[in-house]
């Protein structure tokens, strides 16, 4: 007997996808069914990490925490960021579009246009941005120690609230006052820019091995990203999602920032805004 994967994925008006599976127990094929939709998570939390290729974090001794995750978790081993450098990446994530973003200038102001906090907004979720470092809740400026503003894209849009971007050290023990979505970024350090990938694996442990147990169990998710490669024409990045309805294993679907982006935003019913639009959610890893 042989195994065989077959899904046929069709999208609808509100841009989430179904799968149409078959099994024909007579020719001896056995089917693994494809996820309808994405999993309506309570909380999600995405954590992004820096300027860290594939094969540095994959199997490496300096990341045996990131490593311990990904075996209980759904590894893409297709990943890849959008551009370089840094900046542009996280608008991406955020928004749909690097909006003509091509460098880490700042401040980058880029006005009302649509995100993905103000989608969630538009049907009563909620959105915080952490960031570790930043010297006050609602912080506007360019830098402060080892808080640098272009890692934190919600504070470039005039539409997301100041409430919604805050210091990390707000975080909240108690995971069910999270809000609906959350993403969270390490100071210049611990995202592994200016320090080791051992302190960005020790950082991930300390900080967030905590929700990724509690997600499992309590309907949420955790993505663990990186914003872009070092700097290679390849842009092949380490990506992880952790938590309930997750299928442990590896997978070779070829995804980016935009692909995430769609997949956060199938979970909680909307349509992809920007380049988002064109990418189907992720639907294999889910049971």
């Amino acid at each position: 007997m042989f195994v065989k994967r077959i899904a046929v994925a069709t999208v609808a008006a509100a841009g989430i996808a179904a799968a149409v599976v078959a099994t024909n127990a007579d020719a001896g094929i056995s089917v693994t069914p494809v996820a309808a939709s994405v999993p309506a998570f309570d909380h999600i939390v995405l954590v992004m990490f820096e300027n860290k290729k594939y094969s540095s974090i994959n199997g490496s001794s300096s990341a045996s925490y990131f490593n311990q995750l990904a075996a209980k978790s759904a590894k893409f081993t297709k990943s890849f960021a959008v551009t370089h450098p840094s900046q542009p990446n996280y608008v991406a994530l955020f928004s749909g579009s690097t909006q003509g973003v091509d460098d880490d200038a700042c401040p980058m102001n880029l006005g009302a246009k649509a995100n993905l906090a103000t989608q969630l907004a538009g049907i009563g979720k909620t959105f915080t941005g952490y960031s570790e470092a930043m010297p006050s809740d609602g912080y506007t400026g360019c830098s402060s120690g080892t808080y640098k503003r272009k890692h934190n894209s919600w504070v470039d849009f005039s539409n997301v609230p100041s409430s919604s971007n805050r210091r990390f050290s707000s975080f909240p023990s108690d995971f069910t006052k999270l809000p609906d979505v959350a993403f969270v970024t390490p100071d210049m350090c611990n995202d592994m820019h200016d320090c080791s990938i051992g302190t960005g694996d020790a950082w991930l442990k300390k900080h967030l091995d905590a929700y990724a147990t509690w997600a499992k169990t309590h309907n949420s998710l955790l993505i663990v990203t990186f914003d872009e490669d070092s700097n290679t024409s390849v842009n092949q990045i380490f990506t992880t999602f952790t938590g309930a309805h997750v299928k442990t294993g590896s997978y070779s679907e070829s995804i980016n920032h935009y692909t995430v982006l769609r997949t956060i935003e199938a979970a909680h019913g909307l349509p992809g805004i920007g380049n988002a639009a064109q990418k189907s959610p992720i639907l294999d890893v889910w049971q």
